[in-house]
């Protein structure tokens, strides 16, 4: 018999050569397999993906592993998916028109005291916390760029400006945002974009407020509210926002926070956002008015995996998972696993 030659070593540990012309490892998967994993899993939960992998291709991977590696892709998506923040001076091009669009969504979190020593188990604390989710896109172009975050409204705000730098945004453009009317949206458009930036409450998020006034205006017969509603509509979108003050003027008790009642909130849900009704103006350049974009975008790129039945989330997950949901939805998947070949 010859001699069996020792397996040279690289680093003081044993040297497979398949394994080293594959890229697989002992207890590793190889990165075709970790991205029908991730593929999986970015659209059901853990468990479901695990069951996927064996019914599809026939491999046994635990639940355990198939959270390890999305979640580690995930990260490595939400930072790249985050396009470091540039000065917008340094863009030149034509002037083009934006739309920009912001909205949230409440995401189930699990939160752990780390500072307390023993079993974290009993520190667990359950709670829902906002992502905050954004879109921009070319007045006129189906090609539109979301990112999101768990973070704070500067973050979104970023996020946001990053999205228009991305879709071509310069010194020369102008953006329309819209969007509910959240204090914090409006503020962020305003800090990120600035002159070049209009802001617009979402119309038929403002519509709620008149159906729910109508029958304090003129009673509960469902016609005439539905008369009223349309007419206080047709003011705002013609830009007779004092007309709408003036009947709310009428029916409102003055009074704040429970006590209000509906025609107090709507008064002082239109006086306290002044300039962000120019619906006319929108509409004379074909500008939109609602935001409904942004809202189907949110339910079926964030909502659909983050809010699935019985999924609860640290928050720093969540982050990531936001990272690979919207990486998807930018069609940046290929480009990622192309990356990591």
């Amino acid at each position: 018999m010859g001699v069996v030659e020792r397996c040279p070593t690289i680093d003081q540990h044993r040297f497979r050569p398949f394994s080293h012309a594959a890229q697989v490892h002992c207890r590793d998967y190889s990165l075709t397999i970790q991205r029908k994993i991730v593929d999986f899993a970015a659209d059901c939960s853990f468990q479901a993906a695990s069951k996927k992998m064996h019914e599809h291709y026939g491999i046994d991977i635990p639940e355990s592993s198939v959270r390890a590696i999305t979640l580690e892709h995930a990260s490595c998506m939400q930072e790249e998916t985050f396009i470091p923040e540039q000065n917008s001076q340094d863009f030149t091009g034509e002037a083009e028109q934006f739309v920009g669009e912001m909205d949230g969504s409440m995401i189930p979190v699990v939160l752990f005291n780390d500072v307390e020593d023993g079993d974290k188990r009993k520190t667990r604390k359950t709670e829902w916390q906002e992502a905050k989710f954004c879109q921009v896109y070319k007045l006129g172009s189906n090609d539109k760029r979301h990112l999101a975050t768990m973070k704070g409204p500067n973050k979104a705000g970023d996020q946001w400006l990053n999205c228009a730098l991305a879709q071509g945004f310069n010194p020369k453009s102008s953006i329309h945002c819209v969007s509910d009317g959240a204090t914090w949206i409006a503020s962020q458009a305003k800090r990120v974009f600035g002159n070049q930036g209009s802001y617009l409450v979402d119309y038929y998020h403002l519509s709620e407020y008149f159906a729910d006034a109508a029958e304090e205006c003129v009673g509960y017969k469902k016609a005439a509210r539905i008369e009223w509603r349309h007419c206080q509509q047709e003011r705002m979108k013609s830009g007779d926002v004092s007309a709408v003050i003036a009947e709310l003027d009428q029916h409102r008790n003055g009074k704040k926070g429970k006590a209000a009642n509906k025609s107090e909130e709507c008064h002082r849900y239109i006086r306290n956002r002044p300039g962000q009704f120019e619906y006319a103006a929108a509409r004379a350049v074909n500008l939109p008015i609602g935001s409904g974009e942004i809202e189907s975008a949110n339910s079926s790129i964030v909502q659909m995996r983050l809010k699935i039945p019985g999924a609860w989330w640290k928050p720093e997950n969540a982050e990531a998972m936001l990272g690979l949901r919207t990486l998807r939805a930018n069609g940046e998947w290929d480009q990622y696993w192309e990356r990591l070949g």
